[in-house]
C-alpha cells in the first residue's frame, strides 16, 4: 500500500478547510444561517402580524406623501421662494433622486446589520430633514434638505419590503401583506395630496405645515416599528462601499444632467454637462464591471475573505433569474414610474398654472384617484393567486397610457367630467398592478439572504423612473414651450412667465405624449417577454409562524 507524502496530507486538509469556510458563506448556508431567528418555532399573534403589516405599510405612506403633499404646494413655494418653473422638478426629483441612489446600499446594509435598525436610521433621517425643509429659507437649501430626506425613504422601503418577506412565508397571507404594502402608495398620495392641499391654502404656515406633519408621521411609524418588529439577525460580511459610491455618484450625475441640460447657459453645449454626462456613465460602466468582479471572486473556491472582495452589493446574475424575466419586470416598473410619476406632476402645474385653480381645487381633483388605487390593490390581493403576471402588466401599464393620452389631447374648455375625471381613475391601474404583482413576484425568485437587496433593486426602478420621467419631460416641455414662444415672436424669460397660453398649452400636452410613450413601451415588453410567467400569488394560508427555516426555503419560480 502506498502512502501519501507530508505535504499531501496537508493539501487535503487545508482543502477540506476551505471547501468548508466556503460552504458557510454559500447562499443556502447564508439563507439558513442569516435568516435564523432567535426564537425559531416562537408563535406570533395575529395582532402582531397585523402590527408588522400596518408599520411597514404606514412607512410606504410616509414615503409617498412626502411627494405628494410637495407637488400639490409647488405653485405655492414657487412664488413664495421665487423659484424659477423649470427648476421646481427638482423638490420632486431631488428626494426621488437620494432615495433611488441609494436603495441598493440601504437593501444590502438591512440585509447585513438588520432590518429594523436600518428602519429607525431611516424614519430618524425623515423626522430630523423634514422638519428642516419646514424652516428652509431658500430653494437651493429646500432642494437640498429633500435630497437628504429621500436618504430616509432608501432606508426604511427595502427594510419594509424584506421585514415583509421574512414575517411571511409563501402563502395568501404574503400575498395579502404586499398588497397592503403596496396600497400605502395610493393612500399616502391621497394624504399627502389631501391634508397637503388644505394646510397649504388654509394653514398660517402654508407649505412648511406639510413638512412638519410628515416629520410627526415618520416620528410614529418608527416608534411602532420598534414595537412590533422581530429583533435583528445580523451577518458578519463586509460592505460593498466601492460599488456603493461608483453607482451612486454615477447616477446622480446622469439625473442631473438630464435635468439641466436643457436650462443650462449653452444648452447640451455647456461643457460642465458634457463632462458630468460622461463621468456619470464612466461611473456607472465601473460599477457594472467592479459588481461582475465580486461576483465572479465568490464563486472561486480558492479566495480568502477580505474587505477588498466583499459580497457584491448588487449580483449582475439578479437581473437574469426566472430566465431574464426579473430584468424585464424591472424595465417595466421603471418606465411605468416614468409615466406615472411625470403625469401627477404636469396635471397639477396644468391644474394651477394654466386653469389657475387653487391648491384645494386641484386636490379634489385627484381623490378619484386615491380611491381607485386602494381598490386595486385590493383587487390584487384577492386574484394575484388566480391570473397570470402578464395580465396586471399589460392591462395596467396601457390603461395608465391611456391617461396620458386623454391629457395630451384635452380640450380646455370642456368640464373635468370629460377628460380629467376618467383619466384620473384610469392612471393609477399601472402603478398599483406593477408595484403589488411585481414585488411578489421578486419576493417569490428571491432568495432570503437577497430579498431586502432584490426589494430595493425594484424600488430603486420605481424611484429613479420619477426622476428620470420628470428629467425626461421637462426637457421636452422646456424645449416644446420655447420653440412655440419663438415662432409667435417671444423671448422667453427667465422664470417662464411671459410664455403665451398656447406655447404652454402645447408643452403640457407634449410632456403627456412623453409620459404616454414611457408606458407603451412597458406594456409591450410585458406582453412579449411576462407571456409564460404565469401565477406568482399563492392561494393557500399560512398560520402566523415566526418560523425562519420555513421562509429559509427557496420557492420556485414560474418562469
Amino acid at each position: 500500500m502506498i502512502s501519501l507524502p507530508r505535504a499531501s496530507h496537508y493539501q487535503i486538509s487545508r482543502k477540506q478547510e476551505i471547501m468548508s469556510k466556503e460552504s458557510n458563506r454559500s447562499p443556502v448556508c447564508q439563507d439558513l444561517n442569516l435568516e435564523k431567528a432567535k426564537h425559531n418555532n416562537a408563535q406570533r399573534s395575529l395582532w402582531r402580524s397585523i402590527c408588522i403589516i400596518v408599520t411597514c405599510t404606514a412607512a410606504m405612506v410616509v414615503n409617498i406623501a412626502s411627494t405628494s403633499s410637495v407637488s400639490i404646494a409647488l405653485p405655492t413655494i414657487e412664488r413664495d421662494l421665487h423659484f424659477k418653473e423649470e427648476q421646481l422638478q427638482w423638490l420632486v426629483s431631488a428626494y426621488s433622486l437620494s432615495s433611488g441612489c441609494l436603495l441598493l446600499f440601504f437593501g444590502r446594509l438591512a440585509d447585513i446589520y438588520g432590518r429594523k435598525k436600518a428602519f429607525m436610521i431611516g424614519t430618524l433621517c425623515q423626522v430630523v430633514f423634514s422638519l428642516g425643509g419646514g424652516f428652509a429659507q431658500d430653494g437651493i437649501t429646500l432642494v437640498i434638505l429633500r435630497a437628504f430626506q429621500g436618504i430616509g425613504g432608501a432606508a426604511t422601503i427595502p427594510s419594509a419590503l424584506g421585514i415583509l418577506a421574512h414575517a411571511f412565508p409563501p402563502s395568501r397571507m404574503r400575498s395579502i401583506a404586499f398588497a397592503t404594502f403596496a396600497a400605502g402608495a395610493p393612500v399616502g398620495g391621497a394624504f399627502g395630496m389631501i391634508i397637503g392641499g388644505v394646510l397649504t391654502q388654509l394653514s398660517s404656515t402654508h407649505w412648511r405645515s406639510s413638512f412638519y406633519l410628515i416629520a410627526v408621521m415618520s416620528t410614529l411609524t418608527g416608534i411602532s416599528g420598534m414595537i412590533s418588529f422581530d429583533a435583528d439577525v445580523t451577518a458578519t460580511e463586509a460592505v460593498d462601499w466601492i460599488g456603493a459610491s461608483l453607482v451612486t455618484v454615477g447616477l446622480v450625475l446622469i439625473v442631473f444632467v438630464l435635468g439641466q441640460g436643457e436650462v443650462a447657459s449653452q444648452g447640451w453645449k455647456t461643457p460642465y454637462i458634457i463632462i458630468l454626462l460622461i463621468v456619470g456613465i464612466i461611473m456607472v460602466s465601473l460599477f457594472l464591471l467592479w459588481e461582475r468582479y465580486l461576483e465572479q471572486s465568490m464563486d472561486d473556491p480558492s479566495r480568502t475573505p477580505s474587505a477588498w472582495t466583499p459580497p457584491p452589493l448588487m449580483k449582475l446574475s439578479l437581473w437574469t433569474r426566472a430566465k431574464g424575466r426579473m430584468a424585464v419586470i424591472l424595465v417595466i416598473a421603471l418606465l411605468n414610474w416614468c409615466a406615472f410619476t411625470s403625469w401627477s406632476f404636469w396635471v397639477q402645474l396644468y391644474y394651477q398654472n394654466y386653469l389657475l385653480l387653487t391648491p384645494m381645487q386641484t386636490m379634489l381633483r385627484f381623490i378619484p384617484l386615491f380611491i381607485v388605487g386602494c381598490l386595486c390593490n385590493v383587487f390584487v390581493a384577492m386574484s394575484v393567486g388566480k391570473l397570470p403576471l402578464v395580465v396586471f402588466a399589460v392591462s395596467g401599464t396601457l390603461l395608465t397610457a391611456s391617461a396620458a393620452i386623454m391629457f395630451a389631447v384635452i380640450d380646455t374648455t370642456a368640464s373635468y367630467w370629460v377628460s380629467g375625471f376618467p383619466a384620473t381613475i384610469v392612471v393609477v391601474f399601472g402603478a398599483d398592478f406593477v408595484y403589488a404583482s411585481g414585488t411578489i413576484f421578486i419576493a417569490k425568485i428571491a432568495p432570503p439572504h437577497e430579498r431586502s437587496v432584490a426589494g430595493a433593486l425594484f424600488q430603486t426602478m420605481t424611484q429613479l423612473g420619477g426622476a428620470v420621467g420628470l428629467a425626461v419631460s421637462t426637457l421636452v416641455f422646456n424645449v416644446v414651450v420655447a420653440n412655440e414662444s419663438a415662432n409667435a415672436g417671444v423671448t422667453v424669460n427667465s422664470t417662464g412667465s411671459n410664455a403665451p397660453r398656447s406655447a404652454q398649452l402645447k408643452g403640457y400636452r407634449s410632456a403627456q405624449w412623453t409620459c404616454a410613450s414611457f408606458v407603451l413601451l412597458a406594456a409591450l415588453l410585458a406582453a412579449i417577454f411576462l407571456y409564460g410567467v404565469g401565477i406568482v400569488g399563492d392561494k393557500k394560508i399560512s398560520k402566523h409562524v415566526d418560523n425562519d427555516n420555513t421562509t429559509a426555503v427557496r420557492p420556485e419560480s414560474d418562469g
